[in-house]
């Protein structure tokens, strides 16, 4: 097939969409987006083709693990659902006496999601159901490594609309291995375009000329201090870095812990699974290849990693990740980046101050504007590292991976992307959700006049600064 051919199967694809989503806004009602949205979480969340689903992914990609997966599946989607249950996305939605304005619920038309292999399942199925809540058509294009895995999801999707008596056409994707001309035809034509995963996907979401909801690299780095929980705070350190074999954006990549601290938080670690590796040219020589992360040791069970990194006989039995001593920071020293795998880098800081100059030399190199967290006692240091570090998120006393993308315990929204703000170079700083599917339409009515007086406005700023 031709580029031409190519460019046309998209454009037939589009259009098929937004027939379906113009005939699904016609016929809308409250009932009906919400009737949509239900059977994509079912589609997921059914426990014989979630498992499926997970176990293909795997396959397939080669990332992460099938009982994560299947977790991750299952409760992102049941979070979501539980997010949208009471939202209003169809009519008017608002009625406010004192301002006139009545608003309108208003779908934007065909969205087009890019996904990435991370998440082949859970990330689709997000987007899906955030769309249809919201009247949309949607039209997928899943990484090659995903392709199978979005395949199958949109085959039980289908059986679920047919069931529901609900147009396929409302959820597609581009068939086969795609290309860069499919995905970037799919970014001209549609209404509004979510991208997750490459950088290079996410610069050409933004060049596209169509409004766009981009997220930004991430590569977490978490300060534990001298108030902190240690038990805790390494416990929930493990649980996060592990999941899913640190396929996350929000998975820890690096830690600094307080001199104060060091020894005891090294100690609780190795209690959870960590193992502390003090020559970090013992893992830097094997996780990278001519300056480029190892496809064959990132994402993989520990053992297949401890293995391939020759460290079998270093670190004890039973580890379940690797924390690597190191200072440097920057292009020259790659365990300051992201590592998408069972490896940690491990700053030591003097002092809180120090803990906070580490992580944000380290978010400026890396992840900036996604999130950071902090393990401790103290109310008013959070605060401070919100002040000090361009991030959107300061995640305190959680397992970090869980609790970004919205948990059950605490209020962000369920999400597979988050928005990195302009220090990551995006347009929203919020986890993408339901919001921004819909758009809407203000009936403005005439209220008493309102209208102070220069003296009124000025007076204070005259008594202080003169006339």
């Amino acid at each position: 097939m031709n580029v031409n051919d190519d460019i046309g199967q998209v454009d037939a694809i589009v259009a098929r969409a937004r027939a379906a989503q113009s005939r699904f806004e016609a016929g809308g009602s409250q009932k009906y987006y919400d009737q949509a949205a239900l059977a994509v979480g079912w589609a997921i969340m059914e426990p014989v083709r979630n498992r499926h689903l997970a176990e293909l992914a795997v396959e397939t990609t080669g990332l992460g693990n099938v009982s994560d997966k299947i977790t991750k599946n299952h409760r992102k989607t049941l979070g979501l659902l539980r997010d949208i249950s009471s939202v209003s996305t169809y009519g008017v939605i608002s009625n406010n006496l004192d301002t006139g304005i009545s608003e309108i619920a208003r779908p934007i038309g065909v969205i087009g999601a890019v996904v990435p292999s991370t998440n082949p399942g859970a990330t689709p199925a997000n987007n899906i159901i955030n769309a249809l809540k919201c009247g949309n058509a949607i039209v997928v294009s899943p990484s090659p490594k995903g392709v199978a895995t979005c395949e199958a999801l949109l085959g039980y999707i289908y059986n679920e609309f047919d069931r529901a008596g609900i147009d396929r056409d409302l959820v597609q994707m581009i068939p086969g291995q795609g290309s860069k001309e499919k995905t970037q035809r799919l970014l001209e034509t549609s209404d509004l375009i979510v991208v997750t995963g490459s950088q290079n996907n996410v610069k050409r979401a933004y060049s596209s000329g169509t409004p766009a909801l981009a997220v930004g690299a991430g590569n977490v780095t978490v300060i534990v201090d001298e108030t902190a929980d240690l038990g805790s705070a390494a416990e929930k350190i493990r649980a996060s870095k592990t999941f899913d074999n640190a396929t996350s954006c929000s998975s820890e990549n690096s830690v600094v812990v307080l001199d104060a601290v060091y020894d005891s938080f090294v100690a609780e670690m190795s209690k959870t699974g960590g193992a502390l590796i003090s020559e970090e040219t013992q893992v830097t020589k094997f996780l990278w290849v001519n300056g480029h992360l190892n496809p064959q040791l990132i994402a993989r069970d520990a053992e297949e990693m401890i293995a391939g990194l020759r460290l079998q006989d270093v670190v004890p039995a039973g580890t379940e990740y690797l924390a690597v001593e190191t200072k440097g920071i920057g292009p020259d020293y790659p365990l300051s980046g992201e590592k998408l795998s069972r490896v940690l880098a491990l700053y030591r800081a003097m002092d809180f101050d120090e803990a906070i100059t580490i992580t944000r030399e380290i978010q400026l190199y890396q992840g900036r504007g996604h999130s950071v967290g902090i393990h401790t006692s103290a109310t008013d240091r959070p605060f401070d590292v919100a002040k000090a570090i361009p991030t959107s998120r300061v995640i305190v006393n959680q397992a970090h991976t869980f609790a970004t993308g919205g948990a059950f315990n605490n209020g962000m929204p369920f999400s597979l992307s988050m928005g990195c703000g302009s220090w990551g170079g995006n347009s929203i700083d919020t986890n993408v959700h339901w919001r921004h599917f819909m758009q809407t339409t203000k009936i403005v009515r005439e209220i008493p006049t309102e209208e102070p007086t220069v003296e009124e406005i000025f007076n204070t700023y005259w008594d202080e600064a003169g006339k």
